[in-house]
């Protein structure tokens, strides 16, 4: 157990040093796999989905709230929050990956 403290302990410590490294990942499998669904989603349906967060709704939108989790009472909150951060969603899709895992919780 002491040796699993200080490996999740250095984890965290080098993930502060570096951009790339999902920690929340490496501790559980099934997040990872939440995540690339939430990537898949968003990727290919992008630019398309950008248009559907400016309209409030649509198919690809949809796809990309429910691999990510997002409660379906949320979720008319959620657009209005990504419809006021489109201009970066417009240029890092994975910002709107990151968003709408947090939304999914």
């Amino acid at each position: 157990m002491m040796i699993r403290s200080l490996l999740l302990v250095a984890l965290v410590a080098v993930s502060a040093c570096t951009h790339g490294l999902n920690v929340g990942a490496l501790v559980d499998p099934a997040e990872a796999q939440r995540r690339g669904a939430v990537e898949v989603a968003v990727k290919s349906a992008y630019p398309g989905i950008l248009g559907e967060i400016e309209a409030g709704s649509g198919a690809n939108l949809q796809r990309a709230m429910d691999a990510a989790g997002v409660p379906p009472g949320d979720r008319p909150a959620r657009v209005i929050q990504l419809r006021g951060d489109l201009g970066l969603y417009q240029a890092n899709p994975g910002a709107l990956v990151a968003a709408l895992m947090l939304y999914g919780g």
